[in-house]
C-alpha cells in the first residue's frame, strides 16, 4: 500500500475514547456542523457542477467527443467554435473532457464500492468475531500491504489485460485492505462497548446485534473513509489509463486524455494541461469533502 492511503487510514481512524454510541440527533447536529463549514459546501458544489456536466454532456455541448479534423488540430483555448482548444487530432476539447469525466468518475468510484461491501464485509466480520478468525483475515490482507498501491494494481491489470473493467476490479482489489483495516479497528473497538455487551448477554443474535448496535456505530468512519479513497482513486484510474493500462482509444477519459496529449506540451501547454486539472480538482474536492465529513462526525473536536 503507498504511504498516502495509509496515512488516509489512520485520520480517520476513530480514538479510543470515541463515544460509545451516536447520541439522540446526532446525525442532526453532523448537517448542522457541515452546514457552517464554508471549504465543505464550496467542494460539494464543485462536485456537483462536475456531475453535472459530465453526466448531463449532451445538454452542455452539441460536439461529437469522436469526430475530428485535421484542419483544426490543437487550436488554443478560446478558439471561435472550441473554447477549450482542440486536441491533437481536432477533437473538441470541452466535449471530450465532459465525456470523459463520466468514464473517470466511473472508473473511481466503482472501485471504492466494491472494496466498501467487501473490506467492510470482511473487517467487521472480522472484528467482532476475533480470534482465528480475525487472525486469517488480517494476516491476508497484511499481504497485500507488502506492495505499492499503483504496483500492484499495475500488476493486476498486466495479468487480466487493459480495459476498463479489469482496471476497476484491480483498483477494488488494491483497496479492499486498507478497508478492511478500518472497519476492523472501529468493530474491535464497538463490540468491547457496554450496550453490545448488555444486547450479547439478553440473548439477542450475532446478527441483530451487528445490525442495530454494531453497525451505528463503524458506517460512519467506514463510509468517511471510503469517501476519501475516491481521490485515491481517480489518480490511480487516471494512471492506468496514462499506461495504457484502463481506459482503451478512443473513449475520452482524463487520464488517457493526458496520454494523447503530452506530445503537445510544447506546442500548446495549456491545452494539453487541461486534463490533468480536471484530475487535480475533482481528486481535490473528495479530499477536502472526506475531511469536513470527519470533522462533522468527530464529537471531541465540536465539544
Amino acid at each position: 500500500m503507498s504511504d498516502a492511503t495509509i496515512d488516509t487510514a489512520q485520520r480517520v481512524l476513530p480514538a479510543a475514547d470515541a463515544p460509545a454510541a451516536p447520541a439522540p440527533g446526532y446525525w442532526k447536529s453532523v448537517g448542522q456542523r457541515l452546514l457552517r463549514d464554508p471549504v465543505t459546501i464550496i467542494v460539494t458544489l464543485m462536485l456537483i457542477g462536475i456531475l453535472f456536466i459530465t453526466l448531463g454532456a449532451p445538454l452542455v455541448t452539441n460536439a461529437d467527443p469522436y469526430a475530428g479534423s485535421v484542419l483544426a488540430r490543437l487550436k488554443p483555448i478560446g478558439t471561435p467554435g472550441h473554447w477549450l482548444g482542440t486536441d491533437e487530432t481536432g477533437r473538441d476539447l470541452w466535449t471530450r473532457l465532459c465525456y470523459g469525466g463520466r468514464l473517470s468518475l466511473l472508473a473511481a468510484i466503482l472501485p471504492v464500492t466494491i472494496s466498501l461491501v467487501v473490506g467492510g464485509f470482511l473487517g467487521i466480520l472480522a472484528g467482532y468475531s476475533g480470534g482465528w478468525v480475525n487472525t486469517i483475515i488480517m494476516r491476508t490482507m497484511d499481504v497485500f500491504y507488502a506492495f505499492p498501491s499503483i504496483l500492484l494494481a499495475v500488476a493486476i491489470c498486466g495479468m487480466l489485460g487493459n480495459g476498463l473493467t479489469n482496471s476497476i476490479l484491480a483498483l477494488g482489489v488494491v483497496f479492499i485492505p486498507p478497508m478492511v483495516r478500518v472497519a476492523e479497528t472501529v468493530t474491535t473497538q464497538s463490540r468491547s462497548l457496554d450496550f453490545v455487551e448488555a444486547a450479547r448477554a439478553s440473548g439477542t443474535t450475532t446478527l441483530q446485534i451487528i445490525r442495530h448496535h454494531v453497525l451505528a456505530n463503524v458506517l460512519g468512519p467506514i463510509l468517511v473513509y471510503a469517501t476519501s479513497l475516491i481521490s485515491v482513486s481517480i489518480i490511480l484510474s487516471a494512471g492506468l489509463s496514462f499506461l495504457g493500462l484502463g481506459v482503451t482509444p478512443p473513449e475520452p477519459e482524463w487520464g488517457l486524455m493526458l496520454n494523447s496529449l503530452r506530445q503537445a506540451i510544447y506546442v500548446q501547454p495549456y491545452v494539453a494541461a487541461l486534463p490533468g486539472v480536471m484530475i487535480f480538482v475533482t481528486s481535490m474536492c473528495f479530499n477536502l469533502m472526506s475531511d469536513g465529513l470527519r470533522s462533522a462526525m468527530d464529537v471531541r473536536l465540536n465539544k
